[in-house]
């Protein structure tokens, strides 16, 4: 089966952390884009930044090879170094022996990574990199909507 190349730009926002947040998601498939945002009324950061990809993935309806653009260190850092597989290991523990923060959405983004081949790119925040500006833009209107 040929697999779909798509790129998904996500971020997430919050006012006050924790505080009422959003998230957005573009997806780019060729020439075809769709953005998706939402939020929750009391959340952090960090949830919204793993939201935005949950959310991304999840829009997609079949197998993709998909490319994930974020300016999230949290989440790039977990992926590219593994630290999920540590955690599941060590029954979502973190090297301190606490429990993971946010195993909820860990949980989810893994079952939605299965579905697809993903890669990871780190894009550095208010760089003026046209789809993470946009992102941030949809992040941020979903805050106000909170």
């Amino acid at each position: 089966m040929t697999l779909t190349d798509v790129e998904l730009y996500t971020d997430g926002a919050c006012s006050g952390n924790p505080g009422p947040g959003g998230w957005g998601a573009i997806l780019v498939a060729g020439s075809a884009e769709k953005e998706l945002s939402g939020g929750e009324a009391h959340t952090t950061n960090q949830r919204m930044e793993l939201l935005a990809v949950i959310e991304g993935l999840r829009a997609l309806h079949r197998p993709c090879r998909v490319k994930v653009y974020s300016d999230s260190a949290y989440f790039i850092n977990a992926l590219e170094k593994k630290w999920y597989a540590a955690w599941r290991r060590n029954g979502w523990k973190n090297s301190k022996g606490e429990a993971v923060k946010n195993r909820d959405l860990w949980e989810a983004l893994l079952e939605q990574m299965a579905r697809h081949e993903v890669l990871t790119q780190k894009v550095k925040g208010h760089s003026g990199h046209h789809y993470n500006e946009r992102c941030d833009a949809l992040a941020r209107a979903a805050v106000r909507r909170k």
